[in-house]
């Protein structure tokens, strides 16, 4: 649906990090009840069906994920022009696959696939080069008032919050054209 986007109103995309549970333990934890209970509320039906609609695979996670590592990788392969490619893969891997975004073989893995040296990513996160970064932006994130993933911002200024339907962000940003225009 990004590709869609950039494609059709010719944007441009930046993945910034956000931890939505900043107390996950660096192994992850169980979902608790309240999530499972929500789980059969149709929330999730609608990511089922919003995956369908996109052709994507789409395997419920299981646990919540410390995604630090990931967020910490995904700046490395910002900072090496693989930032969009390494996200769809990890992404994939996450939602698609089930795996574990804190575990080191998907991340070396996603690195390999998109042409990044997966031990200088590994070395490099592991010796905190990107800590600092990331800490910041997620800081960032929360300054702005974001409380949920995926959040779009867009223009600095418009938040869709949500896995939503094409045609949200469609409308979205039909709205935000027509406004300058005026």
């Amino acid at each position: 649906m990004v590709e869609r986007l950039k494609t059709e109103y010719k944007i441009d995309v930046e993945w910034r990090p956000f931890y939505l549970r900043p107390d996950t333990p660096p192994e992850g934890m169980d979902l608790p009840e309240y999530v499972l209970k929500a789980r059969n509320t149709g929330i999730e039906d609608r990511l089922y069906e919003l995956a369908k609609l996109n052709n994507l695979p789409f395997v419920s996670t299981k646990r919540f994920y410390n995604t630090r590592l990931a967020h910490e990788a995904t700046e490395y392969a910002r900072l090496h022009g693989k930032l969009n490619e390494f996200h769809k893969i990890v992404f994939h891997k996450v939602y698609g696959e089930g795996l574990d975004p804190s575990n080191w073989d998907v991340l070396r893995s996603a690195a390999t696939e998109v042409g990044l040296d997966a031990d200088d990513m590994q070395g490099k996160v592991e010796s905190g080069t990107y800590t600092e970064e990331v800490a910041n932006q997620v800081q960032w994130a929360y300054q702005i008032g974001v409380s949920g993933v995926p959040t779009y911002v867009i223009n600095d200024r418009y938040a869709i919050v949500g896995a939503q339907p094409y045609e949200v962000f469609k409308n979205a940003l039909t709205q935000i054209l027509s406004q300058k225009k005026e």
